[in-house]
């Protein structure tokens, strides 16, 4: 199948959307297609020419003046490649691919990965509209958009294949970790919840003295939460590493992994927590119970309450049996999270679309080979 995946970037830098469209492009190929990643570039185009991924340059951006650029670079690409499929990653390259195409000949599939955006109601435009778990799925449908053109492919870094390209682990200079260990990793972001988790540690208390908490990501925020942990008298054991390429180091030396997001549609770092078998504590927003099994594989609290994620954490410190029993949760089918899975659910989804698509347009569409 010959497969163009659009997005603004691809960047590392932590950001889901591109991660997952990384992951997907570089499976995809490795598995025989013929990809293409149409973006404005960035650090993983590397990774993608290694396994085989053509990277296109193409700037896509919100600003309206800068459109008509995006439609001739997009319908260049088209002409050249010809594509059974174009799955876009964000609504810039939504609108472009569903408006500005003239008698398209692809599939087009969209990808809903922060249904909390308004703008995530642009992604309706696809032949087949992919959410990244039941929640964001049934979100989208009250949304409007139809039922017979919504699935779910769940989120899963499992075997992902950015880890190849990340530096060697031994050589990073990372600060050793004290134990016991608190850690999430996230940007830093208002929606992330950091402030709660940070109140949430001070409330810790004396029971918890020698804990230390360990903010491992960046963004805007970081300057007002040291603020808000020297305010609480908790700033000398509040650690900010700034944004870590691969966290693995990371989770392997953590007592408890939390995630206190206020919105979360499918957080990839709960798969990696779970593969490197972490005690988890995590809100109960969104996608984030489909996660964690509905609560089997973590602990579940209220967003916005500090108190509720305090006594949770508390909880694991204090009991290491509770704590290794969740732990051990969390590793329990895991498989689910696998890359490979994500991919062949994928291309089941393209496949349906494409043929869905054959059938509207038969004079449009030309003939697909079978293909793995």
């Amino acid at each position: 199948m010959r497969i163009v995946h659009l997005a603004n970037h691809v960047e590392r830098i932590g950001n889901g959307i591109v991660n997952v469209m990384v992951d997907l492009a570089c499976t995809q190929a490795d598995a025989g297609h013929e990809v293409v990643v149409a973006s404005s570039g960035g650090s993983f185009e590397p990774l993608l020419a290694q396994h085989g991924v053509r990277h296109v340059l193409l700037d896509q951006s919100r600003d309206p003046l800068k459109m008509p650029k995006m439609v001739r670079g997009l319908n260049r690409l088209l002409r050249e490649f010809d594509p059974d499929v174009v799955h876009a990653h964000m609504m810039t390259g939504t609108m472009i691919a569903r408006f500005g195409t003239w008698r398209r000949r692809f599939a087009l599939v969209t990808t809903v990965h922060n249904e909390f955006q308004r703008s995530a109601s642009l992604m309706r435009f696809g032949d087949r509209v992919v959410a990244v778990t039941k929640a964001v799925e049934m979100a989208m449908i009250r949304r409007g958009v139809p039922a017979g053109r919504m699935c779910t492919v769940l989120n899963g870094t499992l075997g992902t294949p950015r880890l190849e390209s990340s530096a060697d682990v031994a050589a990073q200079a990372l600060p050793a970790v004290s134990r016991p260990s608190i850690v999430t990793i996230a940007g830093l972001y208002e929606r992330k919840g950091i402030q709660d988790l940070v109140r949430a540690f001070a409330q810790l208390g004396t029971a918890h003295a020698d804990a230390s908490l360990y903010i491992v990501g960046g963004g805007p925020d970081r300057d007002a939460l040291a603020a808000l942990a020297k305010e609480l008298q908790v700033g000398e054991r509040v650690h900010f590493t700034g944004f870590v390429p691969n966290p693995s180091p990371w989770l392997a030396q953590t007592d408890v992994f939390v995630l206190a997001s206020h919105r979360e549609p499918a957080g990839l770092v709960l798969s990696e927590a779970r593969e490197a078998g972490c005690a988890i504590v995590a809100t109960n927003v969104d996608g984030i119970p489909e996660m964690l099994d509905h609560g089997r594989a973590g602990l579940l609290v209220p967003a916005r309450a500090p108190e509720k994620l305090a006594e949770a954490i508390g909880s694991l410190l204090a009991n290491d049996a509770l704590r290794n029993d969740y732990a051990q949760r969390g590793r329990e089918d895991i498989e689910k999270f696998s890359v490979r899975r994500v991919t062949d659910e994928y291309m089941a989804v393209y496949a349906d679309a494409l043929n869905s698509f054959r059938q509207k347009y038969r004079r449009r569409a030309r003939p697909v080979l079978e293909s793995s």
